[in-house]
């Protein structure tokens, strides 16, 4: 597996009507960002963004971009209904989270 692919991808809707995607790393995630327009740009966006080029270069693990692009994703509308957000009970166990 490459290192800068998501363990599962995260699906966005990038407009009503529009088919939803799926990103599956590091790199595409970037892509989407690159293409965000500047004025609706801030700090969650700059948080993705940072996240994601740091897993380029090795400073930030892949699945912490992947959490960060997730974030950005919800926040600015772009996560799909349907998309399923797994998070880790103290005892180590997974659970879905439904956005």
């Amino acid at each position: 597996m490459d290192r800068l692919q998501f363990e599962v991808p995260v699906r966005i809707a990038p407009a009503p009507g529009l088919p939803v995607e799926e990103i599956y790393s590091v790199e595409q995630a970037l892509d989407v960002l690159h293409e965000w327009p500047k004025k609706r740009q801030g700090k969650v966006y700059e948080a993705a963004f940072n996240a994601c080029f740091g897993a380029t270069v090795d400073v930030v693990k892949t699945e912490d971009a992947c959490r960060a692009f997730m974030a950005f994703c919800r926040v600015s509308g772009l996560l799909a209904r349907d998309m399923m957000i797994t998070a880790k009970r103290g005892g180590g166990e997974a659970r879905g989270l439904r956005i």
